[in-house]
């Protein structure tokens, strides 16, 4: 049983992690870090709550999954390598690729290792979509989008949508439909971007258009706050046909719900010579911390740096696109 210590319990420890951590016999959590032990002991009575992440180091934990804002991510990582302890980080699991490189370096010289928290690799709609091209569904792809669209269109007074390092929508959303097509298609020649602030009063970004250019292939990334009406999730066009899913995988909402299973059944549209339902595969957040579990034991990271790296690169290569208004070679 891994022992494991949660560093912070906003929204993100209580409706992504703690749920799947309680479920699975794998994982103890014997910790908290957080400035409001209240909170903790009206949930977790029994574990014990930390003021801070270097009080928690010295308990027997060996497991320390960082939830915190973005910006503190990197200082947080390098003090539980250079104590020997794992690390499981929210994304962006850092803010520039010099600071990734420089975490690399650490684990390298480190007894422990770093997962990223890239759990919409288990979406179902998106292991659908890699199973379809690794079939060859549509043929040969030409042209893939993915959209994470909402209707926000005020600001809310909170870290990721305040000014300041690691805020905004491209460092949230963004690493997650990255991240996505990096894993189906791999690194691309160019980036192209555009990364807005469109709402009133916005003091960081709160849309983008990313291109990625592969040859003459493309992946379109796309997320605004001003889309009232539903839009499709993912498409997926090629040579023989093309793929659209409408809606988001069920499993955060059921998670924001109290449950960890999501009792939706979901389809998209195959059209080749005519249209017929696909069957979306269910999701697997769950399985997702059972091989995170299995990563921890085998030392070879599920989500590792590397890939944290390449997302981290995109981000800055569509922030100079956006800029300078030309594409960018990756």
């Amino acid at each position: 049983m891994i022992q494991t210590v949660l560093v912070g319990f906003g929204f993100s420890a209580t409706t992504f992690h703690l749920p799947f951590l309680n479920e699975l016999d794998l994982y103890e959590v014997t910790g908290v870090v957080s400035s409001r032990p209240e909170d903790v002991r009206r949930e977790l009575p029994d574990v014990d709550v930390f003021g801070t992440l270097e009080d928690a180091l010295s308990s027997e934990a060996t497991l320390f999954v960082i939830t915190t804002p973005s910006d503190l991510h990197k200082e947080m990582i390098r003090i539980c390598l250079a104590a020997g302890k794992d690390v499981l980080v929210e994304k962006p699991a850092f803010l520039t690729t010099a600071e990734g490189e420089v975490l690399r370096t650490l684990e390298q010289n480190s007894p422990g290792i770093v997962n990223v928290f890239q759990n919409r690799r288990m979406d179902g709609d998106f292991l659908t979509v890699k199973s379809l091209l690794e079939e060859r569904q549509v043929g040969e792809w030409k042209v893939f989008e993915s959209r994470f669209d909402r209707f926000r269109p005020h600001v809310r007074d909170r870290w990721r949508e305040n000014a300041g390092p690691g805020a905004g929508i491209l460092f949230d959303l963004g690493s997650h439909l990255i991240d996505q097509a990096l894993v189906l298609f791999g690194v691309p020649e160019r980036v192209q971007a555009d990364v807005m602030v469109q709402r009133e009063g916005g003091q960081s970004d709160d849309g983008f258009m990313i291109t990625l250019l592969y040859g003459e292939k493309r992946v379109y990334l796309r997320s605004n706050p001003f889309i009232a009406g539903e839009a499709p999730r993912f498409e997926l066009h090629g040579t023989e046909g093309s793929f659209i899913k409408y809606g988001l995988d069920p499993q955060e909402a059921a998670l924001r719900n109290g449950t960890i299973t999501a009792d939706v059944l979901e389809t998209g549209t195959l059209t080749r010579e005519e249209s017929s339902a696909v069957a979306i595969e269910t999701g697997r957040y769950l399985d997702f911390y059972r091989e995170l579990a299995a990563s921890y034991v085998s030392r070879r990271p599920l989500v590792p740096l590397t890939d944290a790296l390449l997302t981290t690169r995109v981000i800055e290569l569509a922030r100079a696109s956006s800029e300078e208004q030309k594409t960018m070679a990756f």
